[in-house]
């Protein structure tokens, strides 16, 4: 296997020329892009003509990830050579989040069949990060999947504006679709790790009432309402503020690794919520706050569980999706998170990664894949 990484600034092209001889059948290219590329595609369009035999596909981000650096207007990209894996790229359009089980089913059933006699093993998912619930679509794309087969990824972002996300589909930036990349064969090796850092406060309330994604009531009372109270001066910012204050979610009392959950947007009619992912009824639902030290540990602790499924001196592919909300809490610490991740992973990885608007990887515990929010995840790929 061998690893290249290439970082596109606006105004100032790349940073060096292109590893053209890497194209072939077995090459992944990943590139994790500026949102504004939608209106201007032509260096994601060049990137994709560079590579003709490859699978390529990126996304718009709320940042780009390249090595220990956090970039805008950039364009991050690495291009991994597998010596015994095979690689198939899938994607479909989506047609709002009630397709989003579907759309699942639909990238799982172009996946899940031998890649060159191999078995798959691993699939890496990107999604337009506003018209999809990532919960049903991790879900369903599950559902087809062998038994044991990782699922990471994220919801591609757009800055803090939520306005347009789009995902690299058939060599060109398209919003409203999903792509995902199937990895084959028993010589690759697939770390991954996840850990938030938030810190609850406050009373574990039951969720008495809520709709797939949309939450209407904590113990029986209009959740909207008790959302404000806790926040106070802070409720006239939302939705933005709720970036700062998710909800740590727990199925029931005896579920110890609460999923986080982010507010997306806020109805005063309805006195509801509306979140990122799904939350379970009748589970118990806690907000939390950041601590930007634990913030920054955590992206370290996800990295070490990753790298610990990998031999120490393979080259490494090192993915990481964090969350915008991560970002807009740390601010000018950003880079210390991804530095941490870095620093984590086998000497010699190649970095990239994005901020998103939501992250997808099995849970600590080697649990099933999910939707998380405010969480950094890491994804580690090499061969033995």
């Amino acid at each position: 296997m061998r690893v290249h990484t290439r970082h596109h600034l606006q105004g100032r092209g790349w940073n060096e020329g292109l590893p053209l001889e890497e194209d072939g059948p077995s090459t992944l290219v990943l590139a994790f892009a500026a949102p504004g590329l939608l209106d201007d595609p032509a260096p994601l369009r060049d990137l994709a003509a560079a590579f003709p035999r490859s699978v390529v596909l990126g996304c718009s981000t709320s940042g780009e990830i390249a090595g220990d650096q956090v970039h805008d207007a950039s364009i991050s990209v690495a291009v991994a050579r597998f010596g015994h894996t095979g690689v198939r790229c899938m994607s479909t359009p989506v047609a709002g989040a009630a397709d989003s089980f579907a759309a699942g089913v639909r990238l799982g059933a172009g996946l899940v069949a031998p890649e060159g006699g191999l078995r798959l093993r691993a699939v890496f998912l990107l999604s337009d990060g506003l018209a999809v619930n990532g919960t049903p679509l991790v879900a369903g794309l599950a559902s087809v999947l062998p038994p044991g087969t990782s699922i990471t990824g994220g919801l591609a972002g757009d800055g803090a504006d939520f306005r347009r996300t789009w995902v690299m589909a058939d060599g060109a930036p398209r919003p409203g679709h999903i792509c995902a990349v199937g990895l084959y064969g028993d010589r690759l090796r697939i770390g991954h790790g996840c850990d938030a850092g938030w810190s609850p406060f406050g009373p574990q309330r039951r969720i008495t009432r809520c709709a797939g994604n949309v939450l209407y009531e904590l113990d029986g009372r209009p959740a909207l309402d008790l959302y404000k109270a806790y926040l106070g001066e802070r409720a006239r910012e939302l939705p933005g503020a709720a970036l700062l204050f998710p909800l740590a979610v727990r199925r029931d009392e005896a579920d110890i690794e609460p999923l986080v959950r982010t507010i997306l947007a806020v109805d005063e009619q309805q006195h509801s919520m509306t979140f990122a992912g799904d939350l379970p009824e009748g589970g118990l639902a806690q907000l939390m706050r950041a601590n930007t030290d634990k913030l920054i540990d955590s992206a370290g602790e996800a990295a070490r569980e990753a790298a610990a499924a990998l031999a120490p001196d393979a080259p490494t592919l090192v993915i990481s999706v964090s969350c915008v909300g991560r970002r807009l809490v740390l601010g000018q610490r950003a880079d210390e998170e991804v530095e941490t991740v870095l620093d984590s992973a086998p000497a010699g990885a190649a970095h990239v990664g994005f901020y998103s608007y939501g992250e997808i990887a099995p849970t600590l515990r080697g649990g099933a894949s999910e939707l998380h929010n405010q969480t950094m995840t890491v994804t580690m790929l090499s061969e033995a």
